[in-house]
């Protein structure tokens, strides 16, 4: 990285320069010390395999035109989460396994006020980008350690963590868990 401010090689003034705490701030604060820009971070690569999810609109980061694809191992690539909650239309508490909403989010660069997600059926519901930010809404791709299918609500299907915020309760909240989720649109 230093390398970028002394391109003629004076490995001993980078160094230096690196052990100067002042310096160090500068070069943060020039994007030249530390982890990738966000530009380079941005990139995906191609699914390999069966896309399971699609995501368009105001996106950053994309691998098809403007449009982000995603395939299960890509999914998996994100951090895992757990959320044990109960839902209307299954008995008892389930174990969901999936990636949050948000850090799916963010991983693609999304930037807007609402998610439309469609299901392989057509279903189509606005979902304010605040409940991402505001609960540990998960993509789950797993129940009960079973790989979800389109016959069991999958391969990908929207939980909220119902039982842990009685306001998730209402039904305005359970319309938005969408199952057999094919497709969000970032507005």
């Amino acid at each position: 990285m230093l390398s970028q401010l002394f391109p003629w090689g004076c490995g001993s003034c980078a160094r230096k320069l690196r052990r100067t705490p002042g310096a160090l701030v500068l070069l943060l604060a020039l994007g030249l010390y530390g982890p990738p820009a966000v530009a380079e971070d941005a990139r995906l690569v191609a699914p390999e395999g069966e896309v399971l999810l699609t995501i368009t609109g105001n996106i950053e980061a994309t691998n098809d035109g403007d449009t982000a694809l995603f395939d299960r191992a890509m999914l998996r690539a994100l951090p895992e989460r757990t959320l044990e909650t109960g839902t209307v239309v299954t008995d008892g508490v389930n174990r969901f396994e999936g990636v949050l909403m948000r850090d799916l989010l963010e991983r693609v660069g999304a930037e807007g006020e609402v998610v439309t997600a469609r299901a392989l059926n057509d279903y189509v519901i606005d979902i304010p980008m605040a409940d991402f930010q505001n609960f540990d809404v998960l993509v789950a791709t797993r129940m009960d350690g079973e790989r979800l299918s389109p016959r069991d609500k999958g391969p990908l299907w929207i939980v909220y963590p119902r039982d842990d915020h009685g306001e998730l309760q209402d039904i305005r909240y359970d319309y938005r868990w969408v199952w057999q989720l094919l497709q969000l649109d970032v507005k």
